[in-house]
């Protein structure tokens, strides 16, 4: 009883002295006083919800600080990460779920010590992007203006070779009480019982009844948040009525445009754009956003005949790419009948397309949505969870990871200034910081993809003006790969 006296009396003290002076009192005492107790909700400083690349940063990086290590953590993810932390493919095989890291989201992973545990025979750097509108050719080429000084401009791999190696990293660090293969059934406001007030704790209740009382309760749970839910967060936006179609793909050799140093290419389409983005050896993987029917028509096509409308993606002109969107069957002969009549620079389009992955072809739709603020009183929502994005830029993830460096961050100064870390107003940096950030590039994205959705008009020649202006203009196009690189454009 003195024991329970003196921890209700810990809890009840200023958020000031809290933090610092209970973290670890919190975790061996409530581990030993309500593990038996089912009632009880097990007390923790941080409770993640979402075992991502977003959730795994997180917990990774404060488990990574000398100055976060201390807390108590804990993870909360619906899936078996047995087999995440098992996930292996042969070289010559590729998820078909990629993403493009800038050099800021490697140079984070590297200092949270995360970039080693990742497969690097899986990870492509390139170090040029050809872009061009599929209307006009207007083009523009981003490359750094010394090559061979190692600037990259972004690094593809597999989110599962991502996320393997966040968890690696993870367990080796030790520390983080991981709960997988469960659900959560609510979350609620915890209670003032036996003398302990957790009355403004979010409580998560899991399947099988354990119960975690959260200081600092994180959403990193996608799209559809249930931590979004439980702080009454909004979360705004609205359907593109587009569908992305991926693939990984199989290209005539690895010299891709005839140098070492690979290439993505991106063609904005009136339908949305098509990207052939680099991966290891002879392969690549495909993001072509496009409508719902013709998303279905490329699922549903045997192999050669969806080998010929990727190729024809980047080579024929936008009515003959129209008109075999209308065709059932029979396009591998209709692309080599309509390449005959076709002028292509073979030096400004991705290597020809000679095999898919099978089972590789899937989609899914397209959204933009960003929530209200991302915190509230013992709340903070990251990655997807706060917001998504087109695919067209590839920030998606990365704006995810910029959140987790900031909120990491923003726990770091409540960890040394004594302050309690969950409140409102501990947080509020790291909203203040990355909601602007991000609101800027969601809008930006945005504004792209309508830009390029425009297929007749005088609009057209003016993007093309504008587009060939910036090519022509290096200290520009350097500005803009920064930007889109990050706060770093070399890794380490």
């Amino acid at each position: 009883m003195e024991a329970l006296l003196t921890r209700s009396r810990q809890l009840r003290r200023p958020a000031s002295r809290v933090c610092r002076s209970c973290s670890r009192q919190l975790g061996a005492q409530a581990r030993r006083t309500y593990a038996s107790a089912a009632s009880q909700p097990d007390i923790y400083d941080v409770v993640c919800v979402g075992g991502g690349p977003a959730g795994l940063s997180l917990l990774t990086a404060l488990r990574s600080n000398p100055v976060t290590a201390g807390l108590r953590v804990a993870l909360v993810e619906a899936q078996d990460l047995s087999n995440t932390r098992g996930w292996k493919l042969p070289p010559d095989r590729f998820s078909n779920r990629c993403s493009s890291l800038t050099p800021s989201s490697a140079n984070f992973l590297n200092r949270i010590g995360a970039w080693d545990y990742l497969a690097k025979e899986r990870v492509q750097p390139y170090h040029e992007m050809q872009v061009w509108d599929g209307v006009t050719d207007a083009r523009i080429e981003f490359d750094w203006e010394a090559p061979g000084t190692g600037r990259t401009i972004a690094y593809m791999t597999e989110n599962l070779n991502l996320t393997s190696g966040l968890l690696s990293r993870m367990d080796g660090v030790g520390g983080t009480d991981v709960f997988d293969k469960v659900k959560v059934e609510n979350i609620t406001l915890g209670e003032d019982k036996d003398d302990l007030d957790l009355t403004q704790w979010p409580v998560v209740h899991l399947s099988g009844g354990k119960q975690l009382a959260a200081r600092l309760l994180v959403g990193a749970d996608g799209a559809n948040s249930p931590v979004r839910s439980f702080a009454e967060i909004e979360s705004r936006g609205w359907d593109y009525e587009r569908h992305g179609v991926v693939a990984t793909l199989e290209m005539e050799d690895e010299g891709w445009g005839g140098h070492d140093m690979k290439i993505a290419y991106q063609r904005f389409l009136p339908t949305g754009p098509v990207a052939m983005l680099p991966m290891p050896g002879r392969y690549a993987t495909m993001v072509w956003s496009t409508t719902p029917r013709n998303a279905a028509l490329l699922k549903s096509l045997r192999a050669e005949d969806f080998l010929a409308m990727v190729n024809a993606a980047f080579r024929l002109r936008t009515v003959d790419l129209e008109f075999m969107h209308t065709m059932e069957c029979g396009q591998s002969e209709e692309l080599l009948w309509r390449l005959q009549h076709t002028h292509v620079n073979h030096q400004s389009v991705p290597q020809t397309v000679v095999g898919v992955q099978a089972g590789s072809v899937a989609s899914f739709p397209l959204k933009m949505r960003h929530a209200d603020t991302y915190i509230g009183e013992r709340v903070a929502l990251v990655g997807d969870a706060a917001h998504t994005t087109h695919p067209l830029a590839g920030q998606g993830l990365n704006a995810g990871q910029g959140d987790v460096e900031s909120l990491a961050g923003a726990i770091e100064y409540s960890v040394l200034h004594g302050q309690d870390l969950g409140t409102r107003m501990s947080l509020e940096s790291y909203n203040a910081e990355r909601y602007a950030a991000n609101h800027v590039m969601l809008g930006v994205v945005d504004k792209l993809h309508k830009l390029y959705s425009v297929g007749s008009g005088p609009l057209v020649p003016l993007r093309s003006l504008g587009l060939n202006a910036a090519n022509a203009m290096r200290p520009l196009k350097n500005f803009l790969m920064g930007q889109a690189a990050g706060k770093g454009a070399k890794l380490f």
